[in-house]
């Protein structure tokens, strides 16, 4: 906060309600009002200026050097991860691994509700937990699109499935950075993994079901049942149990592999019976022998390699002051103003997946390096619009958190007393609307969480798990989830097609969230 109060009208009822103009805008933007989302980031950007710069009194050169902050942070290194993510699916895609990798699925089962088990749910999980940053959601709803999914339908079910990966993802960051935040009150990121257990199984278990009942009712719950109940019970049980002994860095990646593999061996001896298709046609299943699956896999074997190296504390130590590769962050102070900016060119993830995709294409005779670089130019030109969407964003939540406005909306909601416990999760749902990021939501909440809740006698772990899995949820309307969704189907500028169609699962599983840690904090 670089403002003298974050309560210019000396009642922060008043001040927490101006505070909220800019979430509830966005929101009626791309509901009520159906504007495209980059006019909806655009417009809401200048809005949350005017009310940082004259109600909160942000000064202009910390106001303007918000903006410029959230348009490079966009860029780099959320930008750089996206392009890097679809740029290796198109690698993957114009070396015939994608073929091959597809038909692999499909050979497993050609029942399109254990597809969306199999992509949507298990491999959006595994990605999550190995990358995040909008990878999981990107890629995993191509794959469906190419299985016969409607672009949008494709969309929606990827962003509601990753509400069962989101707190975990990119090996466990939203919940591991708690453990630098120094909250104290033995608020650490272990402790608040393992509180976490006695919420988020409750949401993995279900959203299998949601999915499959979403594309086929209830009826198709009722055909494929067993299959559903071998996946949630895999991750659901896996993730508890790694979250409680283990902690968050594994928690999405090992589930996700064991979900996976299990309901593939599972599926070797039991199909449904009724083979359920979105357009009534079967797909062809060609053979492939067991190393052509392998190299057809080897992209995401790769990416995933690649980017746990890049998370070992051992490596990421080559970055920090007096490493090896210190030389290669960017530092500086943005001109005019006091906010600083660091570009991490070799440590970001997405150098990460730029080397996953450079090997693939080194260890494939059917794609050349000039041919990788045409892909990657398209690549660019089909995502600027989404960038530039996700730069306001950010630009906003940075105006917002410079200015007092989230300081406001967190002290509001803090004053509600021994009813806090069931604000807390919207507190997190905020945050992750605004920045589409768990780990931003708990950066700027999780202090908050544990100050109330020393207050009112709650456990502070409790509450921030709670943020945390509040802001998992708005993720599947967070308005950068939804730029990355629709601009990987190729359905830039539905926006407010695709927010409408998953609203309401959001606000449901919120609701949820409320009521149950209210009720878990009279036991804690």
């Amino acid at each position: 906060m670089l403002v003298g109060t974050f309560d210019p009208f000396g009642n922060l009822a008043i001040s927490a309600l101006i505070a909220a103009v800019p979430i509830l805008l966005f929101l009626l933007c791309l509901t009520l009002f159906k504007m495209k989302g980059i006019h909806a980031a655009l417009l809401n950007l200048f809005i949350t200026f005017l009310i940082a710069f004259f109600i909160f009194k942000l000064p202009l050169g910390d106001a303007s050097g918000s903006i410029i902050q959230g348009l490079i942070q966009g860029i780099w290194p959320i930008g750089y991860i996206i392009i890097m993510a679809v740029w290796l699916y198109k690698i993957a895609v114009k070396s015939g691994k994608f073929d091959i990798l597809r038909g692999n699925i499909v050979e497993i089962s050609q029942d399109q509700r254990i597809q969306l088990l199999l992509i949507g749910f298990c491999f959006n999980a595994f990605l999550e937990g190995a990358a995040g940053f909008g990878v999981p959601i990107a890629i995993c709803a191509v794959l469906l699109v190419s299985l016969g999914f409607q672009p949008l339908q494709a969309a929606m079910l990827c962003l509601i499935a990753n509400g069962a990966a989101g707190a975990f993802g990119a090996i466990g960051i939203p919940v591991g950075i708690i453990d630098t935040f120094n909250l104290g009150h033995d608020v650490t990121s272990m402790n608040v993994s393992v509180i976490s257990a006695l919420t988020l199984p409750i949401i993995n278990f279900t959203i299998p079901f949601l999915l499959v009942w979403l594309i086929d009712g209830f009826k198709g719950i009722k055909e494929i049942l067993p299959a559903i109940f071998v996946v949630s019970t895999t991750y659901t049980a896996a993730q508890a149990l790694i979250t409680i002994f283990v902690g968050p860095q594994l928690a999405d990646i090992i589930p996700s592999l064991l979900a996976m593999g299990i309901l593939a061996l599972f599926l070797k001896k039991w199909q449904p019976k009724h083979i359920f298709l979105l357009s009534g046609k079967s797909a062809e299943v060609e053979k492939h022998s067991t190393s052509e699956v392998v190299k057809s896999w080897s992209p995401f074997y790769l990416l995933t390699l690649f980017v746990l190296i890049w998370s070992l504390p051992a490596f990421k130590g080559l970055f920090a002051e007096g490493g090896a590769l210190e030389f290669s962050i960017v530092q500086f102070i943005i001109p005019g103003s006091s906010i600083s900016v660091n570009i991490d060119i070799l440590g970001s993830t997405g150098t990460a997946i730029l080397l996953a995709g450079l090997t693939t294409i080194a260890t494939t005779s059917r794609i050349h390096f000039r041919e990788s670089l045409g892909l990657l130019k398209k690549t660019v030109a089909e995502f600027w619009v989404p960038i530039v969407m996700i730069s306001a964003i950010i630009g906003i939540a940075k105006l917002m958190t410079y200015g007092g406005l989230t300081v406001a909306l967190g002290e509001a909601v803090a004053t509600a007393g021994n009813v806090f416990p069931i604000l807390s999760p919207i507190l997190g749902w905020i945050g992750v609307f605004m920045t589409g990021s768990v780990v931003n939501n708990n950066t700027l909440f999780a202090p908050i969480q544990v100050t109330a809740g020393n207050i009112i006698g709650t456990n502070p772990s409790l509450l921030v798990a709670a943020n945390t899995a509040g802001g998992v949820i708005a993720k599947l309307i967070s308005p950068q989830s939804i730029a990355i969704a629709t601009a990987a189907v190729g359905e830039t500028g539905k926006e407010a097609a695709l927010t409408k169609m998953t609203i309401k699962y959001s606000f449901g599983l919120l609701a949820f969230v409320c009521i149950w840690t209210y009720v878990l904090s009279f036991f804690f």
